[in-house]
Formats: structure tokens, sequence, C-alpha cells
């Protein structure tokens, strides 16, 4: 159940990350965004850890801020992968992570699996 929740969890924060920032579009019905919600899932929990390995450098000279920097690149990485989401560069991709990431703690809050 709690994959379950992570994944709905994971698409209304992309979908609303598509309406609120100018630069990402999320096109298609609900499978659809279900869909690619499941690929960053993957995404986040595949490739993130190995990047975050390489990067912790990175993170530590900037006291973690390099963290926004990878949370884009896994949009950007994303949207590569699927068809129907498109993210056009670079500070929209930003700017939507932090979105998303807003989003995301919001609704985990709302929504404990117990």
């Amino acid at each position: 159940m709690n994959f379950v929740i992570r994944l709905v969890i994971n698409a209304f924060a992309l979908a609303g990350a598509a309406y609120f920032v100018g630069g990402i579009t999320l096109t298609g019905g609900y499978l659809e965004v279900l869909f690619v919600a499941l690929v960053f899932g993957l995404v986040n929990a595949l490739v993130k850890p190995i990047v975050l390995f390489f990067s912790l450098p990175f993170l530590f000279f900037t006291l973690g801020l390099f963290y926004l920097v990878i949370n884009a690149a896994m949009l950007l990485l994303t949207a590569e992968l699927v068809s129907n989401f498109t993210v056009e560069g670079f500070w929209p991709a930003l700017i939507g992570s932090v979105v998303i990431s807003a989003i995301s703690m919001l609704l985990s809050v709302l929504l404990k699996d117990e």
C-alpha cells in the first residue's frame, strides 16, 4: 500500500510542477501521469543514489545545495525517458524539483501510511 501512496503523491507532485512551472509539460490522462510518476520514482530509486555517491565532495563543499542540482538532473532524466513529459532546460527543472519536493512533503504529511 505504501508503494501506491508514494506513486499517487509523485503523480500529484509532477502534475503540480507542470501546472505551476513554465517550461514543464505533462500531457496525457491519468494513466500516463501515473506512468511518468513511476519512471520518476524508479529514476530516484536507482540512479539518484549512484549520483549522490559520486557527488559527495560537491555536496560537502556546497553545504548540500548541490542536492538541488541533482534533483533537477533526475527530473531532466525522467523527461528524456518518457515521451509525454518535457522539461525545457535546467532552470525549469531546478524550480520544478523544488515544487515537486514541496508538494511531496505536504502530501506525505497528509497521506500517512500506517
